[in-house]
């Protein structure tokens, strides 16, 4: 099954939802960046989260970064989406170890760690782009997630994010959901989900167990009469590219980039979301130094 979200819309228009299946991608994840399963985890969710996010961009340039940093031995974790659910990520130190939590799960929460932010980017190809910021309540990603939309978009949500590793440490079923509440939504409702919302298996076990994104959303809303808006294929895409890197050097500057000429009379790019490497010589470089200066 090919890794996709689904949009999904009661019918009173009172609470909208998104599910994924990210198994897929999650997995091309782990073999671009060789993760340990934890940073496996702890990226999974974040780009599954960044994927269905980015679903919800509305214009075709639009994208979405988001990044959590806390002071956990993973550093940081980046991801970025278009509105497409393209999406490409990486984490800082890839190949963390940690001791599994008591219940035998991965410890995502200590590997992220609590002091720190998350952060979401939009960038709608205006002069600025819009950035909303928030403290990390868990590292666990979907309850940070959580967290966000309540206190900097004033959304309420719920955010489930799941990733199942499995024996030979390959990603054995990834996804995930988000429901939000609408303008107009009441008590009733808000009660009905919650009360829904207590019961429900974790995600990776319904995926693990051949749910699909729909199936998902039947667990989830199956108090509402819902409906299908819209289906978005998501996947693991890097758009690096050699003219990119070139750009990204000029815009070092003169300087800069005659320091590099005279030290090493070379250059060495490795691109953070996919580990492409690409080479300069002195003569492309000194190319490049004309560039910036004209």
């Amino acid at each position: 099954m090919k890794d996709y979200i689904i949009k999904a819309l009661t019918k009173d228009g009172t609470v909208r939802a998104f599910a994924a299946i990210t198994t897929d991608m999650i997995n091309k994840a782990r073999q671009i960046h060789d993760t340990s399963p934890v940073a496996t985890a702890a990226l999974g969710r974040t780009l599954t989260a960044a994927a269905m996010m980015g679903s919800m961009l509305k214009g075709e340039q639009d994208t979405l970064t988001l990044q959590i940093k806390g002071d956990g031995p993973l550093g940081g974790i980046v991801a970025v989406a278009d509105s497409k659910a393209n999406v490409k990520g990486y984490v800082h130190q890839s190949h963390v170890d940690l001791p599994l939590k008591p219940d035998g799960k991965l410890d995502v929460g200590k590997a992220v760690g609590k002091n720190g932010y998350l952060s979401i980017v939009r960038d709608f190809g205006l002069k600025e782009p819009y950035v909303g910021r928030v403290p990390l309540v868990s590292g666990e990603i979907a309850e940070d997630l959580t967290f966000y939309y309540a206190r900097s978009e004033q959304i309420p949500s719920v955010v489930a994010l799941g990733v199942l590793i499995d024996v030979d440490l390959s990603v054995k079923a990834a996804g995930g959901f988000i429901v939000q509440l609408m303008p107009g939504a009441d008590d009733k409702t808000i009660d009905i989900l919650e009360n829904t919302l207590a019961q429900i298996p974790p995600v990776s076990s319904m995926i693990s167990g051949g749910m699909t994104a729909e199936d998902m959303l039947d667990k989830v809303l199956n108090k509402f009469e819902w409906s299908r808006t819209d289906t978005v294929n998501t996947g693991y895409n890097c758009d690096c590219s050699r003219e990119r890197i070139e750009s990204a050097l000029i815009s070092l500057g003169k300087k800069e980039l005659k320091g590099i000429i005279e030290e090493q009379g070379k250059a060495e790019v490795t691109c953070h979301f996919c580990n492409e490497i690409y080479r300069f010589n002195k003569q492309e470089l000194e190319h490049l130094l004309e560039a910036a200066s004209s």
